[in-house]
């Protein structure tokens, strides 16, 4: 072999390209690599080959490398204190406004600020992004929002416990507040027993006489009720409001303060100073105000912890601790009995599991990491991560996942990954981060909800203006109205209409909208074995008209087997063999079908000096001093300089597919054949593989047609496999791509969103990577819990790996956004109604007016329809289940 060397230059363009430093001879025969067409595989990179393809990696930046994470430039910070959309949108301003800010995302359920920091910024060092951060939550703390930078890299422990702590203060708040709720309320029963006195009596039914009665009827009594209501269950909601107001961000609290001090200050003044005339005194109205609003506050405060209620229970799946199991050196770790005589159990927490450790579960237990079964038969539930509600039977060298739960006997586990990067724990952290990011139309509630209650107390103070000074002159039957108190005085109708105003309007049910529908969505999607990462993923996905699938492992099962070999002067097992050694170290489906039947056959696979792979096309490798390339027929042909002619190479075709098993039908199977090239030879054989057409294929098409989506396929097997298999599932032949490589299937999406179309993309190998994180909803295939460039690059992962879920992603995202659009349209029309309603448009002409403590209810009312309407959205999960049943 000539020691020069052969240079692979990959340039900038996402494509392969082969070019000379010198010419390369081995044995006197001149060897060729010459590029036939752009595949997108490396990046920014070259690759030096030296001494027959021996390399050095100048660089290693790969666009199939899992993206990084937004966590690298981001820092989440755990925000208190926001109680409606005005708070958010708040805290987003004070966030945005700092010039180390890129942009920043508020949820106000989960309490929780990311914080995208410039580039700059995060380039300067880790502790210039530690103080960035600390700065932002210490100006968060000064406007009243208490704020502090979230741990990060926290084992599985300290997240579980971090989460359950967050829950369990949620719950004692529920306790207090329920307590709150009932003082509350003992005083609007005193407070408003004289009113149902004269209720019973103007019916006939003349009860409740004595002092204790006539004490009640008392303005002073009646004014130390709404002076202990407004400083004992509504103290806190009054000092927040003030707080608010006083540092520039009013909330919710703030009007309902507001108005109820008002109310009581107006009515203390009218009874300390008879001589003013007023007639003003009116305390029952703070009293049942505060009553109203801390009831809905409960019911609300009860409806969010429900609807956090899935991720409570996904969390409950993660085990903290393991039982780890040691042997002695002397035995064999790979025995078949579950534990060894001279075996020890250790209990040790998650985290401090290796890879590699033996970890023992007993049934009814969940098992805590991923691994591969060493020892035990049993059945285990795997409901969390595929929807199916059947167990499924596990023996040695299966496969478990963290977060099932085993059923029926022990077994001992080989642990595949750490506590922390578990499939569990990465759902769960997955999941909350989806929760995290806000969908689109959550921008427009936000930018409605932060001038709302600025606009809201401009409203009232015009709304007692005018009818103070103008609506009861014109106006003068309005008087007569019960709202204008006995004596029909201008002041008390003013007062309670611009109280009416302040109380009435919910700035919540605009804040709520969208995050607690997308709260319900992501986590019911998770437990149905849907890893959807974002609210934006689900806007996004509801507005689909186009789906893209790939054929190898998406279509069909992606577990290929060899069906025929042919050559022209080899024996089958040569041709196995030296095709099993270019492809021992791939992991596309077809490289482990030629793999498997080498290894089945028993036959020696030689070792390879390095291996170079152009996905989409084939891979080259040494093997025992020659050059070897497996895969496409013209990628094969054009790797060197000897070529095949083309009336041999369609002898050989013929010949492989004439071999093809007979049993096999062709409307259940995928037939795709790579070849195999030598140098100096040329094309020497063909190997036949054929997949299966998974068995949902054909359904899950048809499901997408009938919602009127159009539904491609890309692939880079050659046509006529491609539209064997477009026939069966029932695509159009006009929809068919066939012999693409990566970067065609991204140049065919970017041509259907150029043309103003939404397109989905699924898939599950490397050579999707790029179209995956082109399309609009890239949806990947996760094969047996591997993470993979598929799984990184997209938008939504199917944890069941059936192509069924595609349709099942669609319909909750659907479902999520309707329920989204409901709720928005709720509170907007909520308040567009309520508002002038309150302020007295129909009291002229209808004699219709609210009182405060009706306001109160109605705003109340209208979080908790927000909540609960969201919540509705569970029973999509308890549909699909009945479906499956």
């Amino acid at each position: 072999m000539a020691t020069d060397f052969l240079r692979l230059s990959l340039s900038s363009r996402p494509s392969l390209c082969y070019t000379y430093a010198t010419k390369l001879h081995y044995n006197g025969v001149r060897f060729s690599f010459r590029r036939r067409r752009a595949g997108r595989c490396l990046r920014n990179s070259t690759l030096t080959v030296v001494n027959s393809l021996e390399t050095r990696t100048l660089s290693t930046e790969s666009p199939f490398e899992a993206p990084k994470r937004r966590g690298d430039s981001t820092v989440l910070l755990d925000v208190s204190g926001m109680m409606c959309g005005g708070c958010v949108a708040r805290v987003k301003s004070v966030l945005s406004s700092d010039e180390r800010v890129d942009s920043a995302v508020v949820n106000m359920l989960t309490e929780t600020a990311a914080v995208k920091l410039k580039a700059e910024v995060v380039a300067e060092s880790e502790e210039i992004m530690t103080n960035a951060a600390e700065s932002l939550a210490m100006k968060l703390t000064e406007c009243g929002f208490e704020a502090k930078r979230r741990a990060s890299g926290l084992g599985v422990a300290e997240n579980v416990n971090k989460w359950k702590d967050m829950v369990k203060k949620k719950e004692e708040f529920l306790v207090k507040s329920r307590n709150r709720v009932a003082f509350a309320w003992t005083l609007v029963a005193l407070c408003c027993g004289s009113h149902a006195t004269h209720i019973l009596h103007s019916i006939g039914i003349h009860v409740a006489h004595g002092s204790f009665w006539e004490l009640l009827h008392n303005s002073y009594v009646k004014g130390g009720f709404a002076l202990v209501a407004l400083f004992g269950p509504g103290g806190d909601l009054l000092f927040d409001g003030l707080r608010a107001l006083k540092k520039g961000t009013p909330n919710m609290n703030s009007l309902v303060g507001f108005g109820s001090i008002a109310a009581f200050l107006i009515s203390a003044v009218s009874l300390l100073n008879p001589g003013l005339e007023w007639d003003a005194s009116f305390f029952d109205e703070p009293v049942m105000l505060l009553g109203f609003v801390l009831l809905g506050r409960s019911l609300e405060e009860r409806a969010r912890i429900r609807a956090s209620s899935d991720m409570n229970e996904l969390l409950s799946l993660i085990s903290t601790q393991s039982r780890l199991v040691i042997t002695s050196s002397e035995s064999d770790p790979s025995a078949d009995s579950v534990l060894c005589s001279d075996a020890i159990c250790v209990e040790v927490p998650t985290d401090d599991i290796r890879v590699g450790d033996s970890v023992l579960v007993f049934p009814g237990e969940t098992i805590p990491i991923d691994g591969k079964v060493l020892a035990g038969r049993s059945v285990v539930d795997e409901s969390m991560l595929t929807g199916e509600s059947l167990p499924v039977f596990k023996e040695q060298g299966f496969t478990v996942s963290s977060g099932t739960i085993n059923w029926d006997g022990p077994l001992r586990i080989e642990a595949s990954s750490t506590g922390s990067n578990s499939t569990i724990s990465k759902i769960a952290r997955m999941v909350e981060e989806a929760q995290g990011h806000e969908a689109p139309i959550q921008r427009l509630a936000d930018a409605i909800a932060g001038p709302f209650v600025y606009s809201v107390m401009t409203l009232s103070a015009a709304t007692f203006a005018f009818w103070y000074y103008i609506g009861s002159h014109i106006f003068p039957d309005v008087l007569l109205n019960d709202i204008a108190g006995p004596d029909g005085n201008p002041l008390v109708l003013s007062l309670k209409l611009s109280v009416d105003v302040l109380v009435v309007s919910c700035p919540c049910a605009l804040g709520l909208a969208t995050p607690t529908a997308i709260l319900v969505g992501t986590s019911l999607g998770a437990k149905q074995g849907l890893l959807i990462r974002g609210g934006d993923v689900l806007e996004r996905l509801s507005s689909i008209d186009y789906v893209a699938l790939d054929k190898t492992g998406t279509l069909t099962k992606g577990k290929p087997a060899v069906s025929s070999v042919a050559s022209f002067d080899y024996e089958e097992s040569e041709i196995l063999k030296i095709a099993a050694a270019v492809e021992k170290t791939a992991t596309h489906p077809i490289a482990k079908a030629i793999v498997n039947e080498a290894e089945s056959l028993n036959i020696n696979i030689p070792v390879t000096r390095r291996q170079l792979s152009e996905p989409g096309f084939g891979t080259v490798a040494e093997v025992d001093g020659r050059l070897v390339a497996v895969g496409s027929l013209y990628w094969v042909n054009e790797r060197f300089q000897r070529r095949t002619h083309i009336t041999d190479l369609t002898r050989l075709e013929h010949a492989v597919k004439h071999q093809l098993s007979n049993g096999k039908s062709p409307i259940n199977y995928s037939n795709t054949v790579v070849y195999v090239g030598c140098e100096g030879e040329g094309i020497i054989g063909a190997i036949a593989i054929s997949d299966n057409l998974r068995h949902d294929a054909e359904s899950t098409v048809s499901r997408l047609q009938l919602k009127g989506i159009k539904t491609l396929l890309l692939s880079g097997d050659r046509e006529e496999a491609v539209a064997s298999i477009a026939k069966t599932v029932g695509i159009d032949k006009e929809n068919i791509n066939s012999s693409l490589t990566p970067q065609q299937k991204l140049d065919v999406i970017s041509t259907l969103q150029s043309e103003g179309h939404r397109v989905a993309m699924v898939g599950d190998g490397i050579n999707d990577a790029p179209s995956l994180a082109q399309a609009d909803v890239g949806i990947a295939l996760q094969i047996e819990a591997q993470e993979n460039a598929a799984s990184s690059a997209a938008s939504i992962i199917l944890l069941g790996n059936k192509l069924s879920q595609v349709g099942e992603a669609l319909d909750l995202a659907q479902a999520t956004m309707a329920k989204v659009y409901q709720n928005l349209s709720w509170a907007v029309a909520y308040n567009v109604v309520a508002i002038p309603v309150a302020a007295g448009v129909l009291l002229p002409h209808y004699d219709i007016a609210m009182t405060p403590s009706l306001s109160g209810g109605l705003m109340a009312l209208s979080s908790i329809f927000v909540v609960t309407n969201s919540l509705l959205l569970q029973l999509h999960g308890f549909e699909k289940k009945r479906r499956q049943t």
